[in-house]
């Protein structure tokens, strides 16, 4: 039994280590991206930054595609019936195409709309509207580079994405720094440089990925219906749980500036600190809706146990030392994004409460990541919504706007959120509900 826990222990790291390095690569490309066109000035930092904040919502509107996609591949896997899991990975990624090509469609017809619907200056505007058209125009790499990803990551193998990731980084700085500054004989596009870059970065990783694809991709003598209908059955709830979650975090933010730029900085630095917790948590996550997904689909439950158990039990190790971090040395790390003494005064405080919800951040990353593996997304959603709409805003909306309390208690907000959460995710995970799903038939 020792050699048995130790063994998925093993297999937990091994799964959640790459898929954290890839997390951690895939949001060092829009970072660097900002970096890249800093010493062009403010505004087109700004422009970046908006073109890449449509991007991200229009992607998390196909983000129950790329789950969908790793739960039943990993399901089909697990039951080895292999031949099933290369047809449903070939349906979904003519699916993904289509859907990115929608996607495209829609981004370049409605971005300048949006732009002005969410009031970006007419400057940013013009600057972030070419960027923006550019970056919807190669937007289907985006998606199939998520997409070929969960199909690799359903069949055990998450260090070929992690790869794919590298490749995507290297590529991007080698391309956006001669673009964007005319350097090398290279042309000075300023933000559209970015943008090229982006495009071809991602259509590389995207062939690397397609390439170590293929030799699992099935063909089918008809179209699998049912596997479309699984998709949906498991992906739109994802997509709706992303879609609340964003809208309540943008509610949320709103309610923050409020209190001003002071604080509305602090808040900003201090969740960039607190994602690097959130990176090893979603490695974890991500291992644990493979491998109890596999476990699932070859109907040993008892081992889907123990490797959620070894992952909550590794992810709760170290998100609470970095929460230790993040409570005992909050000036060190503040003092490494600002200089700001009132900025960090407040960004303490800020940290020092993220500090406490370290460990219901970490089961309920964990156990929805387990509850994914076995298809129980719809209850996701709703756990996700009374969190947030439920605690986190209204708490925020009565200390905030209604009685004018102090910032604290608006941050306090996140504790309540996240720990009800982990009792809603502790209770429907031990209720055992979750094995009368049947994602494959």
């Amino acid at each position: 039994m020792a050699n048995g826990v130790t063994q998925i222990r093993r297999s937990v790291m091994a799964l959640a280590l790459p898929v954290t390095v890839s997390s951690l690569l895939q949001r060092t490309e829009g970072i660097v991206a900002v970096f890249l066109v800093g010493g062009l000035g403010a505004v087109p930092i700004a422009a970046v930054g908006l073109g890449q904040l449509l991007a991200f919502i229009a992607s998390t509107l196909v983000s129950g595609l790329s789950v969908g996609t790793n739960v039943i591949v990993a399901q089909l896997w697990g039951a080895r019936r292999r031949h099933d899991a290369g047809q449903a990975a070939r349906h979904f990624l003519a699916l993904s195409i289509a859907v990115s090509l929608v996607l495209m469609a829609g981004g370049v017809s409605l971005n300048h709309f949006a732009m002005r619907l969410l009031g970006a200056a007419p400057e940013v505007i013009a600057l972030s509207l070419p960027y923006s058209t550019l970056i919807f125009l190669v937007i289907p790499f985006t998606v199939l580079l998520q997409v070929l990803s969960s199909i690799l990551q359903g069949t055990g193998n998450t260090k070929t994405p992690m790869y794919a990731m590298i490749v995507v980084n290297v590529l991007h700085i080698l391309i956006a720094f001669p673009l964007i500054y005319g350097h090398w004989g290279f042309p000075a596009l300023g933000v559209q440089g970015a943008a090229i870059a982006v495009g071809i970065a991602e259509s590389a990783g995207t062939l690397y990925l397609g390439l170590r694809c293929l030799p699992l991709l099935q063909r089918s003598q008809r179209v699998r219906w049912d596997l479309f209908r699984t998709m949906w059955q498991v992906g739109a709830p994802v997509s709706g749980e992303r879609i609340v979650q964003q809208a309540g975090i943008l509610a949320y933010t709103k309610i923050v500036l409020l209190y001003g730029t002071v604080s509305y900085a602090a808040h900003q630095v201090g969740l960039s600190i607190e994602s690097l917790s959130f990176l090893p948590g979603y490695g974890f996550a991500i291992a644990a809706a493979t491998m109890v997904g596999q476990s699932i689909g070859a109907r040993k439950y008892t081992r889907a146990k123990l490797e959620n158990w070894e992952a909550n039990r590794l992810a709760i190790g170290i998100m609470s030392a970095m929460g230790l971090v993040f409570f005992f040395f909050p000036y060190a790390l503040l003092r490494a994004f600002t200089s700001d003494e009132s900025v960090i005064e407040l960004g303490t405080l800020f940290l020092k409460i993220v500090a406490l919800i370290q460990i219901p951040l970490a089961l309920t990353m964990v156990l929805a990541g387990s509850l994914r593996g076995a298809g129980d997304t719809h209850f996701i959603m709703v756990a996700t919504t009374i969190g947030m709409w439920a605690v986190r805003v209204p708490i925020a909306l009565i200390t905030g706007v209604w009685l004018h309390l102090g910032i604290f208690y608006v941050w306090v907000a996140m504790i309540a959120d996240w720990t009800l959460r982990m009792g809603l995710m502790l209770w429907r995970y031990r209720s055992e509900r979750w094995k009368a799903i049947q994602v494959i038939r």
